[in-house]
């Protein structure tokens, strides 16, 4: 545990070696902010129901961009084989990566919380949905996450797991738009698949077994195969 949380230390503090990392904060959270007013200001409504709806979407987008050098960057400088031939277990290299990325991006949403605030000083929000609505983005925060961090594993470009990043995300994110062109015996496990479903339910306040596990499942998934990836040392 310790050597998992040492490399998520380092994980994390890497992405404040770079200014990449305060213009992603300062760029997102701009553009966040701006959103907010525009929804605010015309729906006169005080729910973040349209604001998480366009965050959702966002991160689609800036996910990928948090994460293509996670593994792909230790393969390009040939720092991946020294980490390899260390006392660490693959599994802990795994977590600890997956954890100081997720920690980051905990970092951005947090600075959003503030949304809240707002319109609690000037409404009388709903407060369950919005609770549920932040749980809904940091599900699907992790989920994206560990994607990124798979397709990252698996080539030494990060361009290239970028790329790859965005393909699965963007199946997944849109993939309830396909139910008309799939059989009808295969809309559901179609409509299951797309996030937007299961975000759509945290949005309004409701939160199912079936959300969480989708998420948490989905996380497992990802991170099991990415240790597959690193073990087998697909990278080479």
């Amino acid at each position: 545990m310790t050597k998992t949380l040492t490399i998520a230390q380092k994980e994390l503090s890497a992405y404040f070696k770079s200014p990449t990392a305060y213009i992603i904060l300062i760029a997102t959270i701009t553009v966040f902010n701006v959103f907010f007013y525009m929804i605010i200001d015309q729906n006169r409504e005080a729910t973040l129901r349209d604001v998480f709806a366009v965050m959702e979407f966002m991160f689609v987008f800036l996910v990928p961009l948090l994460t293509m050098r996670i593994f792909a960057e230790e393969k390009a400088t040939g720092t991946m084989e020294f980490l390899m031939t260390t006392p660490t277990s693959n599994t802990s290299i795994v977590l600890g990566k997956y954890l100081g990325s997720f920690l980051f991006f905990n970092l951005l949403l947090g600075m959003t919380v503030v949304y809240y605030f707002v319109i609690e000083y000037f409404g009388q929000p709903d407060r369950w949905p919005v609770v549920t609505g932040f749980l809904g983005l940091w599900l699907e925060g992790g989920l994206f996450v560990a994607v990124g961090i798979l397709t990252s594993s698996w080539t030494r470009s990060q361009v290239v797991a970028a790329i790859m990043s965005y393909a699965i995300l963007f199946l997944v994110y849109f993939s309830a738009s396909f139910i008309p062109y799939v059989p009808e015996s295969f809309a559901p496990v179609v409509r299951h698949i797309s996030t937007l479903t299961h975000a759509a339910n945290f949005g309004v306040g409701l939160v199912t077994l079936a959300d969480v596990v989708y998420y948490l499942s989905g996380i497992a998934l990802c991170l099991v195969l990415t240790r597959i990836s690193v073990e087998n040392r697909l990278w080479r």
